[in-house]
């Protein structure tokens, strides 16, 4: 009916109810008093009509009693609305958030730049532990079932009954489901994800920071690196940090290696004030700090673009040294050789795990989805966001480990982060940890801003309490990042773990338990599909215990 009918009014106090519907209202007014562009002369019989019916439905619904509420099709929508004020006039609604709606094409891209993070850098490293032909069939697989969970987080709260949840995210969901419980528990494991990313964050920092540098000293004091690095002769380096690393995953050697790395330099003094490990992560404690405790995040939000404009040229910078460097891949199947890592391998549930941050969205899919103009086109538009994260993912981890040149060096020496594998002289790599470093110092204070909000929010009902309070925090936040990047410094172990422990239940569990509920209050569950997200949940409790014994 709404095509058809001449806007109704609705007074202020009726507007801040309008959750409930029986509690919409609708009056008219005098033209005159309606302030638009091209006032009609008169208020059309068919609005009056209209306007008799609600009352109508109003008269016989009792306060308590919602059976005979008005329903949505005689209710005006959003776009119909006036607000009627005292002084006799109304003014039209005009939804504010009609202007900022999004074209499929940003919605998709948004999506593909919040999804791109630090993970894109351990892909190569991820495909080398469970074996390339394992590592591309893992990828594919985990970017389905990830896709098809964050389908349903999105369609969550439209699947609630007889409740607006338009405004719900989904911490609002697992409330609805599992009460407390549901709502603390998918808010802590956020933090873990949030918190994981930063620590990430923080080690990587360090390592640009670091590389950068020590870039900056070796070419102004003419030092050359190029003799003491294990690795290939030539124009494209390619080294070797570690030579004798364990093909099981010694993970203990690797942290060695970042603890001695920088030893090679002339300069001793140099050296212990300028240290990968010992120094650098202390350096970052007061640039980023102050930052932490703005009391908003705004700024820093501006820079985003350099996420952008980071992957890109990462994508560039594979593509070069990949025509440079030519294809380097033997096919063994189960045994290992001196150059090449099987095809299949046991130890690809780290991969597993690495994905499932590579490919975690569903604490903000709901948010990012909202903003898209065309809402019928949200899970068409998620799929194809999907596929250009899975498609950036193969590309950069299937370049990066063909391109790896064996012989002479083994597969089994590609990094957690592969710019490792490239040396600090190596000029487009620097550009590409100089673009990471000035990109993360910008988005680690918009992730500790959102663990603030969510931390001081759910414990205080207050999102700055006070600056005791946030200091206290983000110090708890820097001391885990420095200790991570001083002792232990491997970004694929840390990426892996948070990942399997967040996806545990924000990707697995609740999505699965949620889309069972939802079909069986339905009257629609089946045993196929009770046996499928039972299998979910199966799958994310074995991806994260598979992470301990790895």
């Amino acid at each position: 009916y709404r095509d058809h009918f001449t806007p109704l009014i609705i007074h202020p106090s009726i507007i801040t109810r309008l959750s409930g519907v029986g509690s919409r209202w609708p009056f008219h007014v005098e033209p005159r008093n309606i302030v638009e562009d091209d006032p009609q002369e008169r208020v059309s019989a068919e609005a009056a009509i209209l306007n008799s019916r609600v009352n109508y439905y109003s008269r016989l619904t009792a306060s308590s009693d919602r059976l005979l509420s008005p329903p949505n099709h005689v209710i005006p929508g959003p776009e119909e609305l006036y607000i009627y004020s005292p002084l006799g006039t109304a003014f039209k609604v005009t939804g504010s958030d009609h202007s900022s709606k999004n074209p499929s094409i940003i919605t998709i891209f948004a999506i593909w730049n919040t999804m791109m993070g630090t993970s894109i850098l351990s892909i190569p490293w991820g495909i080398k532990q469970a074996g390339f032909t394992l590592g591309i069939i893992i990828l594919i697989f985990t970017g389905l079932l990830m896709l098809y969970c964050c389908y349903i987080v999105l369609k969550s709260p439209k699947a609630i009954p007889y409740v607006d949840a338009s405004d719900w995210e989904f911490p609002d969901v697992c409330r609805y489901y599992f009460g407390k419980f549901g709502q603390w528990s998918s808010w802590f494991f956020s933090m873990v994800s949030l918190i994981g990313a930063m620590v990430v964050y923080w080690v990587l920092m360090s390592n640009f920071l670091y590389n950068s540098g020590q870039f900056i000293y070796n070419y102004a004091h003419n030092v050359n690196m190029s003799d003491s690095e294990f690795g290939t002769n030539g124009s494209d380096k390619v080294i070797c940090p570690f030579p004798n690393t364990d093909p099981g995953g010694n993970y203990t050697t690797s942290t060695v290696y970042f603890a001695n790395s920088g030893n090679e330099t002339s300069d001793v003094s140099f050296e212990n004030w300028w240290s990968k490990t010992n120094t650098i992560p202390l350096y970052l404690i007061p640039l980023l700090l102050p930052l932490l405790c703005f009391r908003s995040a705004s700024f820093f939000a501006r820079f985003t673009f350099l996420g952008t404009i980071s992957v890109v040229y990462l994508i560039v910078l594979v593509t070069i040294k990949t025509v440079h460097l030519g294809f380097h891949l033997e096919f063994h199947w189960f045994d290992t050789s001196q150059f090449y890592v099987p095809e299949f391998r046991l130890l690809f549930p780290q991969f597993t795990g690495v994905l499932t941050l590579a490919f975690f969205i569903h604490n903000c899919i709901i948010t990012l989805m909202k903003s898209n103009k065309h809402q019928e086109n949200n899970v068409r538009d998620l799929s194809v966001a999907y596929l250009l994260v899975g498609l950036t993912y193969l590309y950069v981890g299937v370049l990066i480990f063909a391109a790896f040149p064996s012989p002479p060096l083994s597969k089994d020496c590609i990094e957690p982060n592969f710019l490792d594998n490239f040396p600090t002289s190596d000029v487009m790599v620097f550009v590409a940890r100089t673009f990471l470093l000035f990109q993360m110092i910008t988005v680690y204070p918009l992730l500790g801003y959102l663990v603030r909000v969510q931390v001081m929010g759910q414990i205080f009902g207050n999102h700055y309490p006070s600056f005791f309070h946030v200091l206290a925090l983000n110090i708890l936040i820097v001391g885990s990042g420095v200790l991570m990047a001083k002792f232990y410094p491997n970004i694929g172990s840390i990426i892996r773990f948070s990942g399997a422990t967040c996806g545990l239940a924000l990707v697995f569990v609740f999505p699965a338990l949620v889309q069972m509920i939802s079909l069986r209050r339905q009257g629609v569950l089946r045993w196929p599909s009770a046996l499928f997200h039972t299998f979910l949940i199966l799958l994310g409790v074995a991806n994260l215990l598979a992470q301990f014994f790895m």
